[in-house]
């Protein structure tokens, strides 16, 4: 197997080109290792997330089309929303098509003079006016292209940008497909700023397999664990949904915005109670057996007697950030929330989260009336969220205008900063476990919840205490390895099964030459490049324990109890030591 192959776009022009740089993948393997050199060579740190000439980076690894799970395609730019690095990933079809297009990354400068949208089809690209879709949903726009392109045989991938990414919020998302996206840090007000309305992908080249029994040894191993055994039947079944009950049990679901961590509408919220109403249909991403993807009926009346009937996807993000987050205790009025922040296109976590912030600071007085045009944003009032939504995608007001910026611009312009709950302007995931839960908001390259095991591992200790060193030292391994698992780059729900040993193999039946040792230099490796390039930007480690955590972090009851500020501290100076950064 070879790989290398580096399309680059140029949005000023319409000019593209192929360079084969395979060296870059002999060394940094693929995914996130070689989109964060793509970034330190093409990007200049000190320029604004939405500089025409600052780039976004598409990569896939050795590892997507070829085996089952390895589904990602990693996305790399500066983010508009925390200002320096911005990492999201997403599956759907866009690393199949990558691979079957013999494309290996994807390099976008510029900006176009008018808005596009590109076609991508093996190693030509396209570029056709989008005027007529400017303006369209994220939902719409991939319908109308859909029709534009034709099908013609071929299995397309469509990634698009809604409204918000027009108006260039920096809580925007990009869209994969039916219902992927690169959901974090910003990606779809990157695409708007560039006058990038979609990006469609497609091919029809192949890999050649040099011997075939190793590769299908490795192969069946791998299918076999995630479709026979247990390892990954939480995600078919219920899903990550299957978390609601046992994390408010245990005083970990983020409710009434991270004031306390157990919500007493939690059974109606609960995947169970998703599957048993509104689950409609399982799907998958392109080259996956697990079907993670849960589908429900939204069936809402818009109009007296006229009703939208739509499947939207659900997860426990979403019904944590837009359900106990928020107070909203049924599944529908949850589902109507998702649907409208979908076609919009927003971040659906940090939107959820920062209007848990306007909740709280209407109850305290901090905006009023006069802000809100006379709307009670109130926990718990379904339709009163759902107006502001409305309310933002108009752009009613200097409000509403500054609610799609996120929880962090909010806090800075009306007040609210101690319950404004973000990390270097990250609204986190769905987690209040505890301080190594914290420590992953602040340190984690990427600024998700998956970028290490923090939230488990303050689960494990809650009930056999260890070390806050030893703590420290697990967390920084585990999210260094996980630089590998993104560099491959495979879907993190499959990380159980994608073992070293399996992992080692697997690339060697590829004819890639890694063993473990090498991995492992290239995991520290690519996690320390990432906070250079952060720091390159203007990120400060040294302030983040003192200025970097949300006051009321401090004093509600997580999983692990209440955090401390000083042991934030010695937290994060401990994995300095131990991450080498």
């Amino acid at each position: 197997m070879t790989q290398g192959n580096i399309l680059y776009v140029d949005l000023n022009n319409h000019s593209c080109r192929v360079e084969c740089e395979n060296y870059l993948f002999d060394e940094f393997l693929g995914g996130t290792a070689v989109a964060t050199e793509l970034l330190f060579r093409h990007g200049k740190p000190e320029r604004d997330a939405y500089d025409a000439d600052a780039p976004i980076i598409f990569a896939i690894g050795p590892f997507n089309g070829m085996y089952p799970v390895a589904t990602k395609t990693v996305s790399l730019f500066k983010s508009p929303l925390s200002g320096e690095l911005g990492e999201s990933h997403a599956g759907g079809r866009m690393a199949m098509a990558l691979r079957e297009a013999n494309i290996d990354a994807l390099v976008i400068t510029g900006k176009s003079p008018e808005p596009v949208y590109m076609v991508i089809k093996n190693d030509s690209v396209n570029f056709y006016s989008a005027k007529n879709i400017w303006g369209k949903s994220a939902s719409a726009a991939e319908r109308i292209i859909k029709q534009a392109e034709g099908l013609d045989g071929r299995k397309l991938s469509i990634l698009r940008i809604g409204n918000a990414g027009e108006r260039l919020s920096p809580i925007a998302c990009a869209t994969v497909d039916g219902s992927r996206h690169f959901g974090r840090m910003g990606l779809g007000g990157v695409m708007g700023s560039k006058n990038l309305k979609a990006i469609v992908i497609s091919g029809t080249k192949g890999v050649q397999i040099d011997d075939p029994k190793p590769y299908n040894e490795v192969y069946n191993e791998l299918f076999d664990r995630i479709v026979k055994s247990k390892d990954m039947k939480k995600y078919h079944d219920l899903g990550t949904a299957s978390n609601i009950l046992p994390l408010s049990s245990i005083r970990g679901l983020p409710t009434r915005n991270f004031s306390q961590g157990s919500f007493e509408s939690s059974h109606a919220i609960s995947g169970e109670e998703f599957a048993k109403t509104h689950l409609v249909q399982h799907t998958a991403c392109g080259h996956c057996p697990c079907g993670c993807i849960h589908l429900a009926l939204l069936r809402d009346e818009f109009e007296p007697y006229h009703y939208i009937n739509a499947k939207v996807s659900y997860d426990y993000e979403l019904i944590y950030s837009l359900g106990s987050t928020l107070s909203i205790s049924t599944p529908h009025d949850i589902l109507r929330l998702i649907y409208f922040i979908e076609k919009q296109g927003w971040d659906a976590i940090s939107m959820g989260v920062t209007l848990g912030w306007a909740a709280d600071a209407y109850i305290r007085g901090i905006i009023t009336d006069k802000d809100t045009g006379g709307l009670a944003i109130s926990f718990g009032d379904a339709d009163a969220f759902h107006d502001a939504l409305q309310r933002c995608a108009k752009g009613e007001n200097e409000f509403f205008s500054t609610l799609e910026k996120g929880a962090a611009a909010c806090s800075k312009k009306y007040g609210g900063a101690d319950f404004a709950i973000q990390y270097g302007g990250v609204e986190p995931g769905g987690y209040l476990t505890g301080e190594n839960f914290i420590v992953t908001s602040l340190l984690g390259v990427r600024h998700s919840h998956l970028d290490d095991f923090g939230y488990s591992l303050d689960q494990k200790i809650a009930a056999h205490a260890q070390p806050m060193e030893d703590q420290v030292k697990a967390q920084v391994k585990d999210a260094e390895w996980r630089m590998v698992l993104n560099s491959l780059v495979i879907c993190l729900f499959g990380r159980g099964v994608y073992e070293e040993s399996i992992i080692v193999k697997g690339l060697n039946a590829l004819g890639l030459d890694w063993d473990i040792e090498r991995l492992e230099k290239l995991a520290s490796r690519a996690m320390k490049r990432k906070h250079e390039w952060k720091k390159l930007c203007g990120f400060d480690i040294d302030s983040l324990a003192e200025r970097g955590v949300p006051g009321r972090m401090y004093r509600v009851h997580s999983v692990s109890g209440v955090s401390d500020k000083e042991n934030i501290k010695e937290r994060v100076k401990l994995y300095r030591k131990y991450a080498g950064i």
